[in-house]
């Protein structure tokens, strides 16, 4: 494992998540959360894939239920894979990398008995970046507010993009709608995710985050936020990005 000091790497949330690695698939527990935004999640990253990544490579034919056949994503700080087998079980060919080594050890153990094929790693950014990896694809969601330096890590992970490759950022604006609702509300009354899992110094105004994209030679291509929904309990993709938001970037070619 990296340096403590990389900064894809905070100590003491690699260690919080150790702690918890557990808990990732149960649904009605406090990772339930990331299953409920997770169709909104898959369906952001599989729509822009199909325009832009597929459009150019002239591979429109893939089977209606594979859309991501081929592609080839790598997903950051994947925890126990709830994105990474829903990737999959797309088509997409997933490196899934987590500090972690609990919540690799999870998710590789939850991926054999769905029968998917992903390759698991307990490694850093910064390790896929000093193996001369390349991806067409790059996912790190809901890890930013969690890393030492954002804007560092953002740079990081335009290397680890092929020319013309698509990022994908979620995370958390800082306002005060979002520190009531992601951490008092969510945190401390409604106990939808662990005590203390977030910082609201920590979280990211978008523009900054589409600047610290620019300044790693990428573009933001889009953005959307991610909204729950009381009367249905479902969460959608909205025009509010004052709490959750997804970003998506393209490397220059």
């Amino acid at each position: 494992m990296s340096s403590p000091h990389s900064a894809s790497v905070d100590p003491e949330d690699v260690a919080r998540f150790n702690r918890l690695a557990e808990l990732w698939w149960d649904r009605s527990g406090k990772m339930g959360i990331l299953h409920e935004i997770n169709p909104v999640r898959v369906a952001y990253i599989r729509d822009h894939v199909r325009r832009f990544i597929r459009h150019d490579a002239g591979a429109l034919n893939a089977p209606g239920d594979l859309p991501l056949a081929g592609v080839r994503i790598a997903d950051i700080g994947c925890g126990g894979g709830i994105l990474s087998e829903s990737l999959a079980q797309l088509g997409a060919q997933v490196t899934g990398v987590d500090p972690a080594p609990n919540n690799i050890a999870i998710a590789k153990r939850h991926a054999e008995k769905s029968g998917l094929d992903i390759d698991y790693r307990n490694l850093t950014a910064e390790d896929l970046v000093s193996a001369g990896e390349q991806f067409d694809a790059v996912a790190a969601l809901e890890v930013i507010e969690h890393v030492e330096g954002p804007r560092e890590f953002v740079a990081m992970l335009g290397r680890l993009l092929k020319p013309g490759g698509l990022l994908f950022l979620a995370t958390i604006d800082r306002t005060m709608k979002s520190y009531l609702l992601a951490i008092v509300a969510a945190e401390y009354v409604i106990g939808w995710v662990p005590k203390g899992t977030h910082n609201h110094d920590k979280f990211i105004r978008p523009d900054e985050l589409s600047s610290w994209l620019r300044q790693g030679g990428m573009r933001e291509i889009d953005r959307a936020g991610m909204s729950f929904q009381p009367l249905t309990r479902r969460w959608r993709k909205s025009h509010d990005t004052d709490v959750n938001y997804l970003m998506a970037a393209r490397k220059a070619d």
